[in-house]
């Protein structure tokens, strides 16, 4: 049988009947399940699912408890970065600065497969179909490799000696395939030690961080019943899913090697004295990776953290809105959102549950150090699905048709409403949001409207430069050329009529 130690920790939790099917294990599937139950603070899970339990209560009841009330952000809650606000060349200005100090870190998350765009290669990789067929990863690493040379020009720093370090979150899966990819691409010409891979998964779920072929990978928790039972998805072996990307934050205390346990995200930016830190996903073709308004604007505003939003597209868009949960900064799912909150409106004819959130986000490096001292108060997401599972009578695999249990998930902005001095700053969507979620020919958030988004925005450089492009005329610019629209002065006055893709700005000649 078991060992005694494990029944005994097993029965104790209530959750002894992962053991029901032990008497008829093989040899080799006693010992997958013993270490995988053994790697598994079972006690953790179950302090969890309450948690989560009661969370998820008392914010369906936000009447009898008034610190769960769902409110719009308040009046002025909210800056501009377009329009009439007139401060952008001062955060700009005050962000670069910053860059150009070496004040500023990256940090991608990038765990994703592109399962849905009939991929299996972590999303990074994925081509959009652009003329240059540049994947996301190598437009996010250009944007940076620009933006770098971009603060030397204009704080008068000697060529190559502005570095912005970028942290790349990777999942299991996907870990050594992004690496790999990274490294063929010769890092997409930004040195390799200025390139850090780390992996997802809060390694404080688990009694060990080396169990990455016993089911539960760095990232994962088990699944469970609507009573919080865990559930077996064989005989053998425990159903696992994936946590959320809340796990960043454990995963930036993690080792990044084996052999140097004192070496993680945040001491690496302690030991190159980086204060602020841009985070986004990297889905977004749009992305302003490190964008020096967005750092200038948080800098300024002294915030510990701060979201970057785009207005809701429509009332029934599906997508989560920063507001205020009783006094509190935070994200409110739009399946929290009644038909009637959503459709609200403010004083000035906009969604009072508007500010749409983008996955962008500022932290300092104090504050990112500051999440462990709170990280056990987060609560878990109650995500109820039809999951695959083992009837412990008959022992046969059973495949709901309906949900039957519930994943937990953590996110990353569930830290918001732990912080101090928290900021929001809305952006233009056409200049700064156009995710890749979808398949192929969706129709929404898929390949071709990230290529459509990508291309209207270069088009939109260049006119504002002084072109003009013929109708049907499509111009790639490369990152590499221009961050945001500098660089382009040269094309004043020109009229394009060829489409094509430039890597340097003597290339658009050609194209007139």
């Amino acid at each position: 049988m078991a060992s005694d130690n494990l029944r005994q920790r097993y029965d104790a939790a209530n959750q002894g009947h992962l053991l029901t099917f032990w008497p008829k294990l093989s040899e080799p599937e006693r010992k997958a399940l013993s270490t995988q139950l053994d790697a598994l603070d079972i006690e953790r899970v179950n302090r969890i699912y309450k948690k989560a339990v009661d969370s998820e209560t008392e914010a369906a009841n936000p009447t009898a408890n008034s610190t769960h009330a769902i409110e719009p952000l308040p009046e002025g809650a909210v800056d501009f970065a377009f329009g009439d606000s007139g401060n952008e060349e001062e955060w700009r200005k005050t962000g670069l600065s910053a860059i150009a100090r070496g004040e500023v870190g990256v940090l991608l998350m990038a765990g994703g497969q592109g399962t849905r765009l009939g991929s299996s290669a972590p999303k990074g990789c994925y081509d959009i179909g652009l003329p240059s067929h540049k994947s996301l990863f190598q437009y996010q690493a250009e944007r940076i490799a620009r933006l770098q040379a971009v603060a030397e020009k204009e704080c008068g720093k000697p060529v190559g000696s502005v570095i912005i370090p970028w942290y790349v979150m990777t999942s299991g899966p996907t870990r050594r395939e992004t690496e790999g990819f990274f490294a063929k691409n010769k890092y997409f010409g930004l040195h390799p030690k200025n390139v850090i891979f780390f992996e997802q998964g809060n390694v404080d779920h688990y009694h060990s961080t080396s169990n990455l072929s016993n089911g539960f990978a760095q990232g994962t928790l088990p699944c469970l019943t609507m009573e919080g039972k865990v559930l077996l998805d064989t005989p053998s072996h425990v159903a696992v899913a994936p946590d959320g990307n809340g796990g960043l934050y454990a995963a930036t205390r993690a080792p990044l090697s084996p052999s140097e346990k004192s070496l993680t995200v945040l001491s690496d930016l302690g030991k190159r004295k980086v204060l602020y830190v841009h985070a986004y996903c990297v889905d977004n073709c749009l992305v302003r990776v490190a964008d020096p308004i967005f750092l200038g604007y948080c800098i300024t505003k002294q915030a510990d953290c701060a979201a970057k939003v785009v207005p809701k597209a429509s009332p029934k868009e599906s997508v989560g809105v920063v507001a205020r949960r009783g006094d509190k900064f935070s994200v409110v799912e739009y399946s929290e959102i009644s038909s009637e909150q959503a459709e609200k409106r403010d004083a000035h004819g906009e969604l009072a549950f508007g500010a749409a959130n983008i996955a962008n986000h500022f932290y300092t490096t104090a504050y990112l150090n500051s999440v462990e001292s709170f990280e056990e108060e987060l609560a878990f997401h109650i995500a109820r699905k039809k999951i695959p599972y083992v009837d412990l009578e008959s022992g046969e695999t059973v495949k709901p048709a309906k949900p039957n249990g519930m994943k937990l998930e953590m996110f990353v902005f569930d830290v918001f409403p732990y912080t101090k001095r928290f900021s929001v700053l809305e952006v233009a969507r056409n200049e700064e949001f156009s995710p890749l979620k979808n398949a192929p020919g969706t129709g929404s958030d898929d390949p071709d409207t990230s290529r459509r988004d990508l291309l209207a925005q270069h088009r939109r450089f260049l006119e504002k430069a002084g072109a003009h492009l013929k109708e049907g005329v499509e111009i790639e610019v490369s990152p590499r050329l221009s961050y945001a629209g500098e660089g382009l002065e040269s094309v004043k006055g020109k009229t394009f009529t060829k489409s094509g893709f430039v890597e340097e700005v003597e290339e658009l000649d050609a194209l007139v």
